[in-house]
């Protein structure tokens, strides 16, 4: 738990979207200054952001600390690895098959007023809970070059590097994999 506050995570609902999206701009802008050139961080808006389907699938979570949302992510049942409802070329909507695939880690934002709160690590092995409990034996996601210090300190490991262009500059991302 975060040192100085109370956490709740919860579904996340349509009437969070607003203040999700608020979370999800300040994080790319914010938390991934330090890791991307400015190009870069504008060429991420096109491959980042929020996935609705998340939402209407019931696995997407709001972090609350002291009843402030701090962040946000989910995991998934579908084979779609990231991306945002805006994002061309990376929608898969088929289900995944637990006995074979691993379940999808998506969209982790943390608000940078509550960066290195525990936000992201408390987030993150709840998603990784619910999916086990849910028969996966495993789990990918594709790190931002600011999320992988927290997926590796989880456990995490790299199994591809990839640099997404479809924004103008390349964004450079690691599919990453964890055993349940």
């Amino acid at each position: 738990m975060p040192s100085g506050g109370r956490l709740n995570i919860r579904p996340a609902t349509e009437s969070d979207l607003p203040e999700l999206l608020r979370i999800m701009e300040a994080s790319i802008s914010g938390l991934q200054a330090g890791f991307l050139s400015p190009e870069q961080i504008v060429s991420s808006r096109a491959v980042m952001g929020l996935d609705r389907q998340l939402v209407a699938d019931g696995t997407y979570f709001v972090v609350e600390l002291d009843g402030t949302i701090a962040g946000c992510g989910g995991w998934s049942r579908r084979a779609t690895l990231y991306g945002g409802d805006h994002s061309t070329g990376l929608r898969e909507p088929r289900l995944l098959d637990p006995e074979t695939e691993p379940a999808r880690v998506r969209a982790m934002y943390t608000d940078p007023a509550f960066a290195r709160r525990g936000v992201g690590r408390a987030l993150l092995a709840h998603c990784e809970a619910v999916a086990r409990a849910e028969g996966f034996s495993a789990v990918e996601l594709m790190g931002t070059a600011a999320g992988q210090p927290l997926y590796e300190a989880a456990g995490y490991v790299v199994i591809e590097r990839i640099e997404d262009d479809r924004g103008g500059a390349p964004v450079p991302l690691a599919r990453m994999r964890k055993a349940l």
